[in-house]
């Protein structure tokens, strides 16, 4: 596969320095590697602030999210690989404004163990950190085990809802209290169509026969629940929704976010119709759409495919979507 690149090993520190130089009032550095980044203008003194971080590949997934309303840092890791402690420790520092400090990262065992050691870190310096891992891949574990789900495009609604608690001045607790209860209401399910290409190491990450899907894959080509032939978009859209609606159990009448999220490679239209079937089957269950996102909301560099994410609101929750964000990256949802 062609690629608009440099050296594969430089890739993730050019990237940075692109979004370093184009969008200078939005990020800045937080350490000598350009691997912690903060809002520019970080630390906001008697603000809660948020760190979140993951492998790079993702755009504008962790890296986007940083900006007013949403996170206030990110530590950067390779493609698909964690970032380090002292990267998470650094965007810590650079974050904290004195009133504590957020983790909220995917369920992947590289990024756990970091943010652990960096929290432990961050202890001894005297600042206050509480945690909340994002599970919201329905695919990745069943229902009886959902804390071992991985953490995929809910985290939209998790940065979103959090970053608004911690723009207002809430507390630390009442911040992550409100982080899990958004993730605690999402439910996500993904298609895969084709594989993605590592840069530095040139190959796919999986095999997938022309003509097949995968259903339940993860952002890093995680093995889904199962291969078949590719079919119509209504009949994929009908295959991610049940999981995730049966799954949810929200009861008749519940107002829902739906997230419908390109990974890489999927045209914008291709998108709307999984939406459309996607919004019929909301209907026919008597539920209703409270706020509708459309787009490429959290990535797997080129591969081709869709995820669809589904929330549980209440007032509260409805209230932080609704509260403004601003990134160069951040898409605001559409209000029914």
């Amino acid at each position: 596969m062609k690629k608009i690149i440099n050296d594969p090993e430089t890739f993730v520190d050019e990237i940075i320095d692109a979004l370093l130089l184009a969008h200078p009032k939005w990020i800045k550095a937080a350490n000598a590697d350009k691997r912690a980044l903060v809002r520019a203008d970080a630390p906001k003194q008697g603000r809660v602030g948020i760190v979140t971080g993951g492998g790079s590949g993702h755009m504008p997934g962790f890296l986007g999210y940083v900006g007013e309303g949403l996170c206030g840092g990110v530590a950067v890791g390779n493609v698909f690989s964690s970032p380090s402690s002292e990267q998470i420790l650094e965007a810590t520092k650079g974050v904290n404004g004195g009133a504590g400090v957020l983790y909220v990262y995917g369920n992947y065992g590289g990024d756990v163990l970091n943010f652990d050691l960096a929290s432990d870190l961050a202890d001894a310096e005297g600042i206050d950190i509480k945690t909340v891992v994002l599970t919201d891949d329905v695919a990745s574990a069943p229902k009886e085990r959902a804390d071992d789900r991985r953490g995929v495009a809910g985290m939209v609604f998790a940065f979103k809802c959090a970053g608004a608690a911690a723009e207002r001045g809430d507390s630390l607790d009442e911040v992550a209290r409100i982080c899990a209860k958004a993730n605690a209401n999402c439910r996500t399910m993904g298609v895969g169509l084709s594989p993605t290409i590592l840069p530095a190491a040139g190959k796919p990450t999986f095999t997938l026969p022309d003509g097949e899907m995968e259903i339940g894959i993860g952002i890093h080509g995680e093995p889904g629940t199962h291969r078949g032939a590719l079919q119509p978009a209504d009949a994929i859209a009908d295959s991610l929704m049940r999981e995730i609606l049966d799954d949810l159990a929200a009861p008749k009448g519940s107002r829902l976010a739906l997230l419908v999220n390109g990974l890489g490679a999927t045209p914008l239209e291709e998108l709307y119709l999984l939406y459309r079937r996607a919004a019929k089957i909301i209907d026919g269950d008597g539920l209703s759409i409270a706020w509708s996102y459309v787009g490429e909301y959290v990535t797997s560099l080129e591969m081709a495919g869709a995820s669809i994410t589904v929330m549980l609101l209440d007032d509260e929750l409805e209230a932080l979507l609704a509260a403004p964000a601003h990134s160069p990256f951040f898409r605001e949802g559409t209000r029914a």
